[in-house]
């Protein structure tokens, strides 16, 4: 027996629709390339979001066809984000920070149609525009006039332009709710970079949870601010869960230095923000340096990488702004897990709160995980034992878009790459990349404590932790650091930093010092570009 439930497909233009609706008032903010802070409302996003509809059929553009974009947070990217996939054409956000030829490979590999890019970007599609040959249409985010007279792309349109040339009406046409929305292609730290296609049907889902109050706890009361990009995993959802709540949002554009951050922050009361710790560590640092205050952000969520202890504690304790440390990947939507305290936890003391929330947290519902050995046995939830990270769920991705290598999934299981722990109340924290964990003399190192350990040092702005080829205990650990501006520590001083909280073998060997960690274009650290610097390197007692 079925039940008698009307059948309405999930689609994203579900979301503007409403939005439109029942928060026609909502604030879209955003500070532009231009300079200016351009102010708007969710009834103004639906009604240009209709226009990109009418322009995608004005392009003859087929249903499915791949739209790009080389943008920033913005309001003029939002309206992409529903214009273009809510017309069954499919949103395929690149990645500014990669070399043109990489982009150009992801355009061609995607078949994309279309681009639509930032005048910021302009140098890098003159780049790769010989390249990407599947490419038929340009437009420049901007208005008519803030075309350049030589831009040397032949047909590059005004997005301004093309808009005016549309009517604001449009029935967005209804589909299946497995079509697919959006594409974002992996880093491709080895090998080609991959591509994971959203549908609408997981997309909504991941809204839906993302805005849970064990989740993110979006609402109408929030001020966001997604700092994490638009072509980072779609910025964590937030622009799909703002909509769905009528939360007032904030595009900080291509402005992203702890200083504007901040600024921006205060001027536009924001509440919620989001963000990789890199990000963080800069706004800290003006804020630490000028003796500033938050007046009213509330929480920000942290992922992209392991937030260092120090960073949850000086956002807790010295600013009152509670830190949601969060784990996820670009094969997940992203969401994963979200690091909320349960009622038990309330009344511990700040030292074990903390032990708490350094941890990745629980998984939010639709997010099934596990550990396994390497045999694939299932280990318990007992806090110590670690394993290989496995995840599935409704949002999770099934294969690789185009891979010739079949499906990535294990016993209907996607391994995360991640080596981790799970508690006996759930919560997750990643002990490491599982191609990053040390082995020495037998024993595994997690290089993430050895960082955490290294960052709580005033001295340091960033550390990594790579293991060295050693004759004896196959790998040793050492720790690469940038110090913060005008402080010093030596290598002596740092070692001996670490008495007392690891295990004497789980020191690192050596300190090197560095102007700069090699970072890419998420925020999170290069490892493989920081072993290929530091080929050369030989370990002190060697």
């Amino acid at each position: 027996m079925l039940g008698l439930m009307q059948n309405q497909p999930l689609l994203i233009s579900s979301l503007i629709d409403f939005a439109e609706r029942h928060h026609p008032e909502g604030e879209i903010v955003s500070r532009r390339i231009e300079g200016d802070i351009h102010r708007c409302s969710y009834k103004d996003i639906a009604r240009r979001s209709r226009q990109v509809a009418n322009a995608m059929e004005a392009l003859k553009l087929a249903f499915g066809d791949r739209v790009a974009t080389l943008a920033w947070n913005g309001y003029r990217h939002l309206e992409l984000y529903f214009g273009v996939s809510g017309t069954g054409r499919v949103l395929h956000t690149l990645n500014p920070r990669l070399h043109p030829d990489q982009i150009a490979w992801i355009a061609n590999h995607a078949e994309d149609q279309v681009l639509f890019f930032d005048m910021t970007f302009l140098p890098i599609v003159k780049a790769m525009q010989g390249k990407a040959t599947s490419i038929r249409h340009y437009v420049a985010l901007c208005d008519a006039d803030k075309l350049p007279a030589d831009s040397g792309i032949a047909g590059l349109q005004s997005y301004e332009a093309l808009l005016a040339r549309q009517p604001d009406t449009f029935v967005w046409p209804e589909f299946d709710e497995n079509t697919a929305s959006s594409m974002c292609y992996t880093s491709g730290t080895t090998g080609d970079p991959k591509a994971v296609l959203f549908s609408h049907r997981s997309t909504i889902l991941h809204a839906f949870a993302g805005g849970l109050p064990d989740a993110l706890n979006m609402s109408a009361r929030d001020s966001v601010l997604p700092v994490v990009p638009m072509f980072h995993a779609n910025a964590w959802s937030l622009p799909y869960s703002a909509a769905m709540t009528g939360a007032k949002m904030v595009f900080p554009g291509a402005a992203l230095d702890g200083k504007s951050v901040y600024e921006l922050i205060e001027s536009e009361k924001v509440t919620f923000a989001a963000g990789v710790p890199t990000v963080w560590q800069m706004m800290l640092g003006h804020v630490q340096a000028g003796g500033l205050r938050f007046s009213t952000l509330k929480r920000t969520v942290i992922g992209g990488s392991a937030c260092p202890p120090a960073m949850i504690s000086a956002f807790n304790d010295d600013y009152g702004v509670e830190v949601l440390h969060a784990w996820g990947m670009t094969e997940m939507s992203p969401l994963g897990t979200v690091n909320t305290l349960k009622n038990k936890h309330l009344n511990m003391a700040p030292a074990d709160k903390l032990k708490v929330r350094v941890k990745q947290g629980r998984g939010v519902y639709g997010v099934d995980m596990k550990i396994v050995d390497p045999g694939g046995k299932e280990l318990p939830w007992d806090g110590k034992v670690f394993g290989d990270l496995h995840v599935k769920g409704p949002w999770v991705i099934r294969d690789y878009f185009k891979s010739d290598a079949g499906s990535p999934l294990v016993d209907g299981w996607f391994p995360t790459g991640d080596v981790a722990t799970i508690d006996p109340d759930g919560y997750m924290q990643i002990t490491d990349r599982s191609k990053d964990v040390i082995k020495s003399g037998g024993e595994w190192i997690s290089s993430i404590d050895v960082e955490n350990i290294a960052m709580s040092h005033p001295a340091v702005a960033m550390a990594a932790c790579i293991g060295m080829a050693h004759p004896k205990w196959d790998e040793r650990p050492i720790i690469a650091v940038v110090r913060k501006p005008a402080a010093t520590v030596s290598r002596e001083d740092l070692l001996s930093f670490y008495t007392g909280k690891l295990a004497k073998w789980q020191v690192p060997d050596d300190v090197v010092f560095l102007d700069a960690i090699p970072l890419g274009g998420t925020g999170k650290m290069q490892k493989t570009k920081l072993r290929e610097m530091l080929k050369d390197y030989r370990l002190p007692d060697l």
